[in-house]
């Protein structure tokens, strides 16, 4: 027996179930997927997911801060996003940041109070309050829940079910060979939607992809949140204002302790600080890295614990471990070659998208955080038909990746990517040649806002000319040189060659 290679024997699968849109993964972009394909009238769906709960990183692997939805004073990412903290804003101790009708104050007083909480001000002046939300992930995962029962009658759920293998005929997918507790079995679809986060599907499928991130990057690193309970976060912050060197020294000393960058954040309740952390040069689609990820963690976690109470006591005398995510934390690992691919230039020089499905402000530094334009080709992969692969594999590349992969942004490319399935399927067209005109107005219809139409505010519009679309920063004006350069350098090897053939 060659112990190198093992042959499968053939093998006949049952096939569990057929529908219109299959959308496999439930996490933000998933779960946003399906929503918006059922509210786009689509009555068979099928939403297929590993765990037994939706959300993904934002439930089960504790990514509990959704940051920089809005931009000066306008509110640009809202939606199915927004939806979340409107159904969960109403439960006591599960949301803490700026309300939607204080984003954009500068007051002095609430500026003073929400510095205490990171990324809810602006990084540049005029200091002004930023819409970041900051929520319990097990209310907002019993949330999730709540929006599909909603739509029960449209939206078939198959948790505990991992999709695959991906089933390509002639260039086009069909269905999807997932795995269970029941057995090997399929499940046959008009249009498949990859929202799994690694690109398991479009890969096989043989969509071109490209891997990892810039080793600078934030998506280069891998996490498995924990979080403390029993903080006195007053008497923390009072401690950092009064010891602004010894808080400096905690950040180094935390990083020492752990043996990686980890920090903490307040959430609501305030009394439990969610532990974020980062580990360098990792990839969340191997099993090495996620296994040593999650247990190089669990193996500090009384380390670091014991350093907060050693440091500064008063805060933290009475700090407990309160829990661990369930769910690695996942950032990049395979990322979609897609019909358009995000670079810097997209945040540098502002472009304009005819089909344009999200109008997001970012985290990016470049552009001061203003929105961009992303773009319907951005989740169409390659050479492959019938699949959509919005969420954190999105076509970027290795810089631009870490401005697109968070979770407005996976919402909002899911939101776009379920309309466009149910557009497809009630059109009788591909996903390639979707009417995209119909697309953006039903997402209009979802609370989306996107630029160039009469039927969304023109205030947005507005504030991007008023303040050029962010481009006034010196990262800006450095990266547009640099690009007109290199643009300069390609067309005179264009003309080069032309001269020599």
């Amino acid at each position: 027996m060659d112990y190198q290679v093992y042959t499968e024997p053939s093998n006949t699968l049952k096939v569990y179930d057929v529908c219109d849109v299959l959308v496999v993964g439930s996490g933000a972009a998933g779960h946003s997927a399906a929503i918006a394909a059922a509210r786009a009238g689509c009555k068979n769906i099928v939403l297929m997911e590993r765990y037994g709960y939706s959300g993904g990183d934002v439930t089960g692997g504790y990514v509990l801060m959704v940051p920089k939805l809005s931009w000066y004073g306008q509110s640009y990412v809202r939606g199915l996003q927004e939806e979340w903290f409107t159904r969960l804003e109403p439960i006591p101790d599960t949301v803490l940041g700026p309300r939607l009708d204080e984003i954009g104050d500068t007051d002095p007083a609430k500026i003073n109070f929400w510095n205490s909480v990171h990324g809810c001000v602006s990084e540049s002046d005029p200091k002004r309050l930023v819409r970041a939300v900051y929520y319990e992930p097990n209310q907002l995962k019993i949330e999730l829940d709540k929006m599909l029962l909603e739509h029960r009658d449209s939206i078939r759920v198959l948790y505990h079910s991992w999709g695959t293998k991906p089933i390509v005929e002639d260039g086009k997918v069909k269905g999807v060979i997932f795995e269970s507790k029941e057995g090997r079995q399929v499940v046959l679809a008009k249009v498949v939607i990859d929202a799994t986060g690694d690109g398991d599907l479009f890969r096989q499928a043989g969509a071109p992809y490209r891997r990892l991130a810039d080793s600078n990057c934030r998506c280069s690193t891998t996490a498995l949140v924990w979080r403390i309970g029993g903080v006195d976060h007053a008497r923390f912050q009072e401690w950092k204002k009064v010891n602004p060197e010894g808080a400096q020294a905690m950040r180094e000393g935390l990083a020492r302790t752990a043996g990686f960058r980890i920090a903490g954040f307040p959430q609501a309740p305030t009394s439990i600080y969610w532990m974020n952390n980062w580990h360098a040069n990792r990839d969340c689609s191997t099993i090495k890295d996620a296994t040593e990820t999650e247990m190089n963690t669990r193996n500090t976690i009384r380390d670091v614990l014991e350093y907060y109470k050693e440091v500064c006591p008063d805060a933290f005398r009475n700090a407990y471990l309160y829990d661990i995510a369930p769910q690695l934390g996942t950032r990049c690992s395979n990322r979609l070659l897609g019909e358009h691919v995000m670079t810097v230039e997209d945040f540098a020089l502002a472009p304009q998208f005819d089909d344009v499905i999200a109008w997001h402000s970012t985290i990016c530094r470049i552009n001061d955080c203003a929105p961009v334009e992303i773009p319907y080709r951005a989740i169409l992969p390659q050479g492959v038909d019938n699949l959509l692969c919005p969420g954190r594999h999105i076509s970027a590349d290795d810089v631009a990746i870490d401005w697109v992969n968070l979770i407005p942004q996976c919402v909002g490319t899911g939101q776009a990517a379920g309309v466009a399935a149910a557009v497809a399927v009630a059109d009788g067209t591909t996903t390639r040649n979707v009417d995209i005109r119909k697309v953006q107005n039903i997402l209009i219809d979802q609370d989306v806002p996107l630029p160039r139409n009469d039927r969304v505010d023109k205030a947005l519009t507005e504030c991007c000319i008023e303040h050029e679309y962010g481009l006034y920063t010196d990262l800006a004006k450095q990266a547009r040189e640099k690009i007109e350069t290199l643009r300069s350098y390609r067309q005179s090897d264009i003309t080069g060659f032309k001269t020599r053939v």
